[in-house]
């Protein structure tokens, strides 16, 4: 099976986890850091998800899991260790048209969720169809190793320049390609304030601000 990639936005949207284990709080991080208004339903919670709930950024539903809990949901994730329980969120979510995902199990899924490398808003993604966790989990680390936060401060610096790229067709090609030769990369990475902005203004005429914290 191939699926379909895709970047979802569910800002402000209700996302459902049924499950309140270390998987469970794994998942909450990541759709809470995509803005989701995210529910958990399951009797208990782990440290991390009542952590959470103190703070008042998920809201809890301390109940065994049933169809009419997920109505209205965006999305739906299955994080639970019983497989009865399981099937029964696929088939709950798919009556009512929710996309569903039930963790470590592919068939029972409308998506999966790929590995990822996150930096600021630069994301690598990692998938192998459910064939492979380990695999995905390797490649992540090498992609971590290779790709550091001085990417992200470069995809910063580029999104500053996008107003006036759109505007003059083909120069955001141009200023890519010269600012990679001139070694901005180095510079961020050796945290060098002045030899990025002298070279973000030289080759583009615009002064930027550099967050190196």
């Amino acid at each position: 099976m191939k699926y379909y990639p895709i970047f979802l936005d569910i800002r402000g949207k209700i996302c459902v986890i049924v499950g309140g284990g270390e998987v469970a709080a794994r998942k909450a991080e990541r759709l809470l850091d995509c803005g989701a208004k995210v529910f958990v339903i399951s009797p208990k919670l782990t440290p991390a998800l009542a952590a959470l709930k103190e703070k008042d950024v998920i809201s809890h539903i301390a109940a065994e899991y049933t169809g009419d809990l997920i109505n209205g949901a965006a999305l739906v994730i299955g994080a639970t260790d019983d497989e009865k329980t399981n099937a029964a969120i696929s088939l709950d979510a798919r009556s009512k048209r929710i996309p569903v995902n039930i963790v470590d199990d592919p068939q029972k899924c409308d998506f999966i969720l790929p590995s990822l490398v996150q930096r600021g808003d630069l994301a690598i993604t990692i998938g192998t169809g459910g064939k492979s966790p380990a695999l995905a989990r390797h490649l992540r680390e090498e992609l971590e190793a290779k790709y550091g936060r001085e990417y992200e401060i470069f995809l910063n610096i580029l999104g500053s320049l996008r107003v006036k790229m759109l505007k003059n067709e083909g120069i955001g090609k141009d200023w890519f390609e010269s600012l990679l030769a001139a070694g901005i990369l180095d510079f961020i990475r050796e945290k060098d304030r002045e030899k990025v902005k002298n070279t973000v203004q030289k080759i583009t005429g615009e002064e930027v601000e550099i967050e190196f914290d």
